[in-house]
């Protein structure tokens, strides 16, 4: 049974099919959902998409986060953190000893991928849990 699953989402077209994986789950009325967003701190002006929030709005971020809260019937909680992306959701699952993660994966290859780093490869290699990272398909 799952009794706490963090819920990363980054504000990018894929937060929506995280929830919808989430959305899939038969899960208890007392599984506890904490929704993450890390603000990273290495996150330049040039890669801010319009679309995406941007550091400074922290308002923002929660007004979205609370959203995802509103459409699911389980207690959740809010998380907005600065740092390392994939070393913050590890983190985060540590603390309130996650039973999953679920994340999305921003399809990076080749030199993108070893420039940037992945985060959803990080964390499933370090994380003390089961991981589902939801891809896009394209469809």
């Amino acid at each position: 049974m799952l009794k706490t699953i963090l819920v990363a989402v980054d504000g990018s077209p894929s937060t929506e099919l995280v929830i919808q994986a989430l959305e899939q789950f038969q899960l208890q009325p007392t599984t506890n959902i904490i929704f993450s967003h890390v603000i990273s701190a290495q996150e330049s002006d040039s890669e801010a998409l319009a679309d995406r929030p941007h550091p400074d709005s922290g308002e923002f971020l929660q007004e979205q986060l609370r959203l995802y809260q509103d459409k699911l019937d389980f207690r959740s909680e809010l998380e907005i953190v600065h740092g390392d992306p994939a070393v913050e959701i590890i983190r985060l699952a540590n603390i309130y000893k996650v039973d999953l993660i679920i994340l999305g994966s921003r399809g990076l290859t080749g030199l993108n991928r070893i420039l940037q780093g992945s985060v959803s490869a990080q964390v499933v290699a370090e994380a003390h849990c089961s991981v589902l990272v939801v891809k896009d398909n394209g469809d």
